[in-house]
């Protein structure tokens, strides 16, 4: 059993982001890595008729070999997932974890990167389209070893009441934007106007400042709707960017006072021994940070600390 487990161990510490020193761990990350950027390109490629007719071989031995890859790395998380689990668990315990992650996000992603592929295999009579569109989420499988994703959600999440403060803001102005369109320019307009969803994509479009002009509306009502509109949603989507731009600054400050925090732990015998290095390696690398930052960072500290 000790052996079974050690090895359990083992293979979560490589599917996990690589710690520092960690070369098997690094070196599968970077493979995963490529393998997914390959299937994004060989994905994208075969949407040009002329290069999937010239390669067409090659791109079906990409994705075969690719599925397979992903497949084994799939069941090997969900193996490895009861290791994520601090103090002892039992079989109960074991396959509550494995559900947990089979049902998370990146479980999800991992079970949506080869299930076209065998859903292809089982029923060739479903929508070739669509699941070639499924595979494209490959991409997401990159969140395993970049924390950007979860440092966005994270940081909306630290300004949740801002954010859905001005999250209702927008909703209540695309609802008003689109009803009052409807009943100024459904009668006179040709098309785009006809129905408040229909109106819908016209708000939404106006709101956000993208404007693509395919619909205008052609009544004096109209226009100073859509002026209303236009001006009101710079503001509102100016306001939800800035509430996540500032979380998310915020939520690197914070990372910076941790990590400055645990340089003044390390150095509370004055020497940053291989350890302690080790350490803040390992949390630099956790928080994103580049290096010249971390290294500014204890630097900064030194001198503060040889001035007392």
């Amino acid at each position: 059993m000790s052996k079974y487990i050690e090895v359990q161990n083992r293979l979560s510490q490589i599917l996990e982001r690589a710690d520092v020193g960690d070369r098997v761990s690094r070196n599968i990350d970077l493979f995963l890595m490529a393998l997914v950027v390959v299937n994004i390109i060989s994905i994208t490629l075969e949407s040009v008729p002329h290069i999937y007719a010239d390669h067409k071989n090659l791109f079906i031995w990409i994705e075969i070999i690719s599925v397979g890859i992903f497949t084994v790395e799939y069941l090997c998380r969900v193996w490895v997932a009861p290791r994520q689990i601090s103090g002892p668990y039992g079989f109960a315990g074991a396959c509550k974890a494995r559900v947990k992650y089979m049902f998370s996000f990146s479980g999800l992603v991992d079970l949506f990167s080869i299930l076209p592929f065998y859903l292809r295999a089982f029923f060739p009579y479903l929508d070739l389209r669509i699941l070639r569109a499924l595979r494209l989420l490959r991409i997401l499988k990159l969140s395993h070893y970049n924390s950007a994703m979860e440092d966005l959600f994270e940081a909306i999440n630290e300004e949740k009441r801002s954010f859905y403060a001005a999250s209702y803001l927008f909703a209540i102005l695309f609802i008003l934007s689109s009803t009052l369109m409807y009943f100024a320019e459904h009668e006179t307009h040709p098309t785009g106007f006809q129905s408040i969803p229909d109106s819908m994509y016209w708000a939404l479009i106006t709101l956000t400042t993208v404007g693509y002009g395919d619909i205008t509306p052609i009544t004096v009502a109209g226009k100073l709707i859509a002026v209303g509109s236009a001006i009101l949603g710079v503001i509102v989507v100016a306001l939800i960017t800035g509430i996540v731009a500032s979380a998310f600054n915020a939520q690197m400050e914070r990372r910076n006072i941790i990590f400055e925090d645990q340089v003044r732990k390390a150095l509370l015998d004055g020497i940053l021994d291989h350890t302690n290095k080790a350490d803040l390696e390992r949390l630099r690398k956790e928080f994103g940070m580049s290096k010249r930052r971390a290294d500014a960072l204890i630097h900064q500290v030194q001198s503060m600390r040889a001035k007392k």
